[in-house]
């Protein structure tokens, strides 16, 4: 019979224990349905989900729903928008019961003697050219002089099929600022020319991430199976779809038979009621979907898949290790 521990040697078994006591219940929210940037191919604004709801405003309704989201079992808030860092009271109210993972363009500083270890995912878009065609700013500018040093900050690196062969010079900024980062894709959801990925395309830039990997092993936080699997859209034989992601808000979840999930997932809408369907966009079409939790939740739930060779279980441990240290639930 195989087994975890017949699989694995004495260091990556202690590997598999640590990340096995974790636990880890996460559910998203809609912090506001503003913010100070308008970038094409954001799929908050481009499927309209900041119209879904009103914005709750008083912030004793946030922090009961906070207290009933903590009932219900979440131990990690991931927190998006709009723009978080424009309502720091609502972002507070999280901080305060949870542990609280703040998604930002950069733009305003979490003040650290407020949030002293609140984790910072940072949205970068690519180099100067990208960022300004795409976002009208170049964004990276700004956050660096912001967050540089900050031990509890990265770079969410949105790479696009533009930034093939130009990533390290990137990286090396990033890792200049003394910052960590950790590379995902553009899923275009606005389809704007030139930023459209292909089977070559795709092919050219997971060989850029291994080597970004090899070459800034300090610096980057990834691994070689997270870049097979958001390049490649295939899992052990299985093609990432509608009928394949974990991270599809219970309340919507009409599947059948029902794929591995995350447990009582929510997406939630800033009136503290209404739900989105997904992690993403409610109007993206699931196949050309790039989004990178969403592919490390695909393999995290499907630990039982990958107990078959001992590679594919230290694949699967080296996934969800990433995971738990993008959301301070491990150490860097």
């Amino acid at each position: 019979m195989i087994t975890v521990e017949s699989l694995l040697d004495t260091n990556w078994y202690e590997r598999y224990i640590k990340i096995s006591k974790l636990n880890i219940r996460s559910s998203i929210y809609d912090v506001t349905n503003r913010c100070n940037l308008r970038c094409k191919g954001c799929f908050f604004f481009s499927s309209g989900e900041d119209k879904a709801a009103p914005e709750e405003m008083d912030i004793t309704q946030w922090e009961t729903f906070i207290d009933q989201e903590k009932q219900r079992g979440v131990n990690l808030a991931i927190l998006i928008g709009g723009e978080p860092t424009l309502c720091l009271d609502r972002v507070e109210a999280f901080y305060k019961r949870l542990s609280t993972f703040c998604a930002t363009n950069g733009f305003i500083k979490l003040p650290r003697d407020r949030f002293p270890d609140l984790m910072v995912g940072i949205s970068l878009w690519g180099d100067e050219d990208d960022e300004k065609r795409l976002r009208g700013k170049d964004c990276f500018s700004i956050s660096s002089k912001q967050y540089a040093g900050d031990p509890c900050a990265y770079y969410l690196y949105t790479i696009t099929p533009n930034q093939i062969g130009k990533t390290e010079r990137i990286i090396q900024k990033i890792q200049d600022a003394g910052l960590k980062v950790h590379m995902q894709l553009l899923s275009n959801d606005e389809g704007v020319d030139g930023f459209n990925w292909t089977s070559e395309t795709l092919k050219a830039i997971r060989s850029e991430m291994d080597d970004m990997l090899d070459n800034y092993p300090k610096t980057v936080i990834s691994c070689k199976y997270y870049h097979e699997i958001i390049t490649t859209g295939e899992m052990l034989g299985r093609r990432f779809s509608w009928m394949e992601c974990p991270s599809v808000t219970d309340t919507f979840d009409t599947r059948s038979p029902k794929p591995k999930r995350l447990i009582n997932f929510k997406r939630w809408a800033s009136d503290l009621k209404t739900t989105h369907r997904c992690c993403t966009s409610e109007t993206r079409d699931c196949s050309t979907c790039k989004d990178g939790a969403a592919h490390m939740s695909w393999v995290m739930v499907n630990k039982r898949a990958h107990i078959r060779t001992a590679q594919d279980l230290k694949n699967w441990i080296e996934v969800y290790e990433m995971f738990a240290k993008l959301y301070q639930f491990m150490p860097w």
